[in-house]
């Protein structure tokens, strides 16, 4: 009999009589499904994966060499229903020892940025374009953005937020495809083609720690991003 039968039959509750003199058949493998805690196996593709699978697989993804160098991957924190989400270039130093974004002094003025236009850290979603630390915070290769961008798109997916407020060079410029500088990037919306979200450009918070002076154009920003999620024209 063969295995496949055998274990249609088992399944069946039907008994199965095997010749004493033979080893009876090995059952055939059953093939790889969603198990009941939730984990897929790792071909299934990254668009069909749920908020907590897909947490999973950041966490283990080997797509290129920056897991040999880093300490874990920076997956986001925040609300995963956000009506905003605030995408940076990748994790740093810090970032990459606590596992979170915008952590240390940029962190902490990004918060005010947030309370200023009447936000909190916990009511947005933060997020890097690469989930893993390049070394010597480096600007993020070609590829290394090739290999992140399908979990990015997921995750907005996934939220579906009204806006995206990109903070920083390679964050804009990632984001909208384009070698503009991020001077001229500010001050107008555009749009995330990928996942079709409207998208607010401005100063990266470390960059407004060092100059400080751009901190009244990054205010212009944010107040397009408050009129913005109000509806206002």
């Amino acid at each position: 009999m063969d295995r496949n039968r055998l274990q249609y039959l088992q399944r069946m509750g039907i008994d199965v009589w095997v010749r004493r003199d033979q080893p009876p058949p090995v059952p055939a493998p059953v093939p790889s499904v969603a198990s009941q805690d939730g984990d897929l196996d790792d071909e299934v593709p990254v668009s069909g994966l749920s908020w907590s699978q897909l947490t999973e697989r950041v966490a283990s993804c080997r797509l290129c060499r920056l897991c040999e160098t880093r300490t874990q991957t920076v997956f986001g924190v925040g609300n995963p229903q956000a009506s905003l989400v605030v995408v940076g270039e990748a994790p740093g130093a810090e970032e990459d020892r606590q596992g979170e974004p915008f952590v240390g002094r940029a962190g902490k003025l990004l918060n005010n940025m947030l309370r200023a236009i009447g936000l909190s850290r916990e009511q947005v979603f933060i997020l890097n374009i690469l989930k893993c630390r390049p070394p010597n915070n480096r600007d993020p290769s070609t590829e290394e953005v090739a290999a992140c961008s399908p979990y990015l798109i997921r995750q907005l997916e996934l939220i579906s937020p009204r806006l995206l407020l990109a903070v920083g060079r390679i964050a804009a410029q990632t984001l909208l495809d384009t070698q503009q500088p991020l001077g001229r990037l500010r001050g107008r919306p555009h749009t995330y083609a990928a996942a079709g979200i409207p998208v607010i450009v401005t100063y990266h918070p470390a960059y407004l720690l060092r100059s400080p002076a751009d901190k009244r154009k990054a205010w212009e920003d944010l107040k397009l991003v408050y009129d913005r999620l109000r509806g206002a024209d």
